[in-house]
């Protein structure tokens, strides 16, 4: 199902994006929540980079081409939930988890949350399947992710 939906964004676009699985669902919705502010910065290009690199154990250049490559599938995916539910559907609880503090890491790279920020994070929080408990959790786990060292 999930193949005949994103093909039908591809028609149009002559360059082959892969299926979707877990690891570029999470990067497409980090880049999607990077995005919603209308500001993608280099700090929040970076993060994504490192939060690949390191929950899917790659180097630098292969987290770039992985984060490049979710660039591509967030232009020609349709909604937030879709990304979300691939993530819910074929992953366990504590990477789900994971997921959820990964979003709230970039949502808070640079500064205060917008609300486009947020709308975005929320509407992936619902499609993962966790509750707003966990959100507060994930939240304040990146608060001090993001913490600057005094």
């Amino acid at each position: 199902m999930l193949h005949k939906l994103f093909a039908a964004f591809r028609a149009n676009n002559t360059e082959e994006l892969p299926d979707p699985d877990a690891e570029l669902a999470l990067g497409a919705l980090l880049v999607r929540v990077a995005m919603s502010d209308r500001d993608y910065q280099v700090e929040e290009i970076s993060l994504i980079d490192r939060i690949l690199a390191r929950l899917f154990q790659h180097n630098a250049i292969e987290a770039a081409k992985i984060r490049a490559t979710c660039e591509k599938l967030h232009a020609a995916a349709p909604e937030t939930d879709t990304f979300a539910k691939l993530i819910r559907e074929t992953t366990g609880l504590d990477e789900r988890l994971s997921a959820l503090d990964a979003l709230w890491e970039v949502v808070l790279a640079d500064g205060d949350p917008e609300e486009s920020e947020l709308r975005v994070l929320e509407s992936a929080r619902k499609a993962m399947g966790l509750s707003f408990i966990d959100s507060k959790a994930a939240r304040e786990r990146a608060e001090q992710t993001n913490k600057p060292v005094s």
